[in-house]
């Protein structure tokens, strides 16, 4: 009956640690038509862990141009001509109450500068707000905010914004939701050769340059995701609060001298020598 016991809890901890980490890839158009997703989704395979994440969202579809790997997630938020002012305020709460993530990754605000004519500030305080509805969704979700990319003519307010994210980042970061940031600007080496002849979209150099900059960060958190489940599902599993047994955990038999009483369920009887907390 012990071994019963064992495999009871074993199953436990399997069917735990096989949660898969969930990941919203939000955007606009950078997200949605353009190529860096699957690159993104092959150094998530060659790092181990494509069985372990599930990319979530309401959109799944892939450019044509795109490769697709073997195993692909297409899912993801990237709504093309979409503006973080108009999420912000019409759409993250039902997204991220639909899906729960455990990682989110943006790239917005190009769509507020070039339709919108919004200015730096507007930009941050729509940030604000969908990071405030992320964390009412799931308060330790992890998120990476990428400056944005450039477009061929240099836009003062898209270099204000990158400029202006490390500040929002160190003042809305936390030790259970952290904020980091993926450069994507020219500063960090985006350069026109990289964009399509609109000026705005990526190229396949674009593409690549993305992957690059989003995947280790990306990759970072997912196994600082899975570090964590393991880490809780373990202390979930060992007697805390005084003498009292875990549940699944043995609390009375012949010969038995361990914890009596279960800090969940109940101490069943199975036979003579073993009784368990169910």
């Amino acid at each position: 009956m012990r071994l019963f016991a064992f495999t009871i809890v074993s199953g436990l901890v399997s069917a735990t640690y096989a949660q898969k980490v969930r990941v919203m890839l939000l955007g606009d158009s950078i997200t949605e038509i353009t190529c860096w997703r699957p690159l993104v989704w092959n150094q998530i395979t060659s790092a181990g862990l494509a069985s372990s994440v599930d990319f979530v969202g309401s959109m799944s579809n892939l450019q044509g141009k795109c490769s697709r790997p073997s195993g692909f997630d297409p899912n993801h938020e990237g709504h093309s001509g979409w503006q973080a002012y108009d999420i912000a305020r019409n759409n993250i709460v039902g997204w991220v109450q639909d899906t729960k993530p455990d990682i989110i990754q943006f790239m917005l605000g190009t769509n507020d500068v070039n339709i919108g004519k919004r200015n730096v500030q507007s930009i941050l305080d729509s940030y604000t707000t969908m990071l405030n509805a992320m964390r009412a969704a799931n308060p330790r979700v992890k998120v990476i905010i990428d400056k944005l990319i450039p477009t061929s003519w240099s836009d003062a307010t898209v270099e204000g914004v990158n400029n202006a994210i490390p500040g929002w980042v160190q003042a809305h970061t936390t030790s259970q939701s952290p904020v980091v940031i993926a450069d994507c600007s020219r500063a960090a080496g985006f350069t026109n050769a990289m964009l399509e002849s609109d000026g705005v979209h990526p190229n396949n150099q674009g593409d690549q340059f993305l992957a690059n900059q989003i995947g280790p960060k990306l990759i970072q958190l997912i196994n600082d995701n899975i570090a964590t489940l393991s880490t809780s599902t373990t202390s979930s599993l060992q007697p805390t609060g005084g003498n009292c047994a875990a549940l699944y955990r043995q609390c009375g038999g012949q010969g038995y001298t361990g914890p009596t009483c279960c800090l969940q369920g109940t101490c069943k009887v199975s036979n003579d020598w073993y009784s368990q907390c169910l």
